[in-house]
C-alpha cells in the first residue's frame, strides 16, 4: 500500500490529468483504506470544480514577460 503522502501527490497529478492508471488505481485502493486520504481527495476535486466554474485563467507567457518588464526595467535589474 502507498503512503499518505504518495497517495497526496496521486491525488494533485490526478487533477491535472497528469497521472497514469497504475498510480490512480493505487490511489483508489488506498482511499478505502484511508478516511484522511478520502477526505482530501474529496476536497482537492470540488475544489478544482469550483475553479473550473469560476473561469479562472492565468496570462500568457507575453504579458507576465511584459508586466516583469515593466516592474523591473533592465536598467534596474542587477
Amino acid at each position: 500500500m502507498i503512503s499518505c503522502q504518495e497517495a497526496a501527490v496521486i491525488c494533485n497529478k490526478a487533477q491535472y490529468k497528469e497521472a497514469k492508471f497504475m498510480e490512480i488505481l493505487r490511489l483508489k485502493f488506498h482511499i478505502l483504506m484511508c478516511k484522511t486520504c478520502s477526505k482530501y481527495t474529496k476536497k482537492n476535486t470540488k475544489l478544482t470544480s469550483l475553479c473550473e466554474q469560476a473561469g479562472l485563467h492565468t496570462l500568457s507567457e507575453k504579458d507576465k514577460s511584459e508586466m516583469q518588464e515593466k516592474l523591473y526595467p533592465k536598467s534596474e535589474q542587477p
